[in-house]
């Protein structure tokens, strides 16, 4: 299944795009989401991010559906 995925701060800026559509299993998790993610940028050290489901914070383990909309949030700072 695909499943929209968008990416902010270091996720965004290390993917080089803003979004990207990624292809899993079906009852893949919100973590096989990230894991395939991460994967687009072997070695980049991504850090731990804050994952969001439908614009509602999730956790690792939530099975996905056809159609959901993943946003990976990485800590950010500023000042």
């Amino acid at each position: 299944m695909q499943i929209s995925v968008l990416l902010f701060a270091s996720y965004a800026e290390t993917i080089g795009a803003p979004s990207v559509a990624v292809t899993v299993a079906p009852g893949a998790s919100v973590g096989d989401v990230l894991a395939a993610v991460r994967a687009l940028a072997p070695g980049a050290g991504l850090p731990p991010a804050l994952v969001a489901v439908n614009q509602a914070y999730a956790e690792l383990s939530q099975r996905l559906i056809a159609g959901d909309e993943v946003a990976i949030i990485p800590p950010v700072a500023g000042g």
